[in-house]
């Protein structure tokens, strides 16, 4: 497993440091630096997306209302932004939030997606704000024992439910779908049994496509 990254937000004030550790070279640099609070880099930049319900009730290309919001690196960046938007039973019916992996789209067409597939959590409407949030901090802190097989997450609100879903790069890699899904459901403690579709399972059918694995 990749080495935890801390995902709380940094305290306003200088940390307490041990007698000696920053040496003071009498013009006060250091002392500066010492209260200053460094940035906690991500192991990975991500992404906000945001795709306008109002849009889909258009005439237009599949994907065309998805838009980047914010691409973020550090745990500070995160909190600010996450702080700073509407949680997901805020959000219109129809509107899907994602976060992906920086240069990654949220799109079924993206190279690194087109072999993958998503695993899938649904809730009842207002319900999804505590797992898209636990969902989050076990992505950017790299939880996962094969993190490097994800893309991304998007929330998704619907007018009677809400969904919670990861989506991963290669759908034939079994062992790490599976480690996926368990994990991921440990971390959000979630009791039900949840499915994992393929991608072109998904295009290929007109109803809900079956799932390939269930956890």
């Amino acid at each position: 497993m990749a080495e935890d990254t801390e995902t709380r937000p940094a305290s306003a004030g200088a940390e307490e440091r041990e007698e000696g550790e920053i040496a003071d070279d009498g013009d006060g640099s250091a002392a500066a630096a010492a209260g200053r609070v460094s940035a906690h880099p991500l192991e990975n930049a991500w992404t906000f997306w945001f795709d306008n319900p109002q849009g889909k009730s258009r005439a237009v290309a599949w994907g065309s209302t998805i838009h980047p919001i914010h691409t973020f690196s550090t745990v500070e960046d995160f909190w600010s932004l996450y702080n700073n938007i509407h949680h997901p039973s805020k959000l219109n019916d129809g509107a899907d939030f994602h976060c992906f992996k920086d240069k990654i789209e949220p799109k079924w067409e993206d190279p690194i997606c087109a072999n993958g597939g998503k695993w899938t959590i649904s809730c009842g409407k207002g319900k999804s704000d505590t797992f898209w949030l636990h969902t989050l901090l076990a992505l950017i802190g790299e939880q996962f024992d094969f993190g490097d097989e994800i893309c991304g997450a998007v929330v998704s609100v619907r007018k009677n439910k809400e969904r919670v879903a990861i989506w991963t790069k290669n759908a034939a890699n079994e062992t790490a779908q599976i480690s996926i899904g368990k994990q991921w459901k440990e971390f959000l403690d979630y009791k039900d049994s949840i499915g994992f579709v393929v991608h072109e399972d998904a295009k290929r059918s007109d109803k809900s496509a079956k799932n390939r694995y269930t956890v």
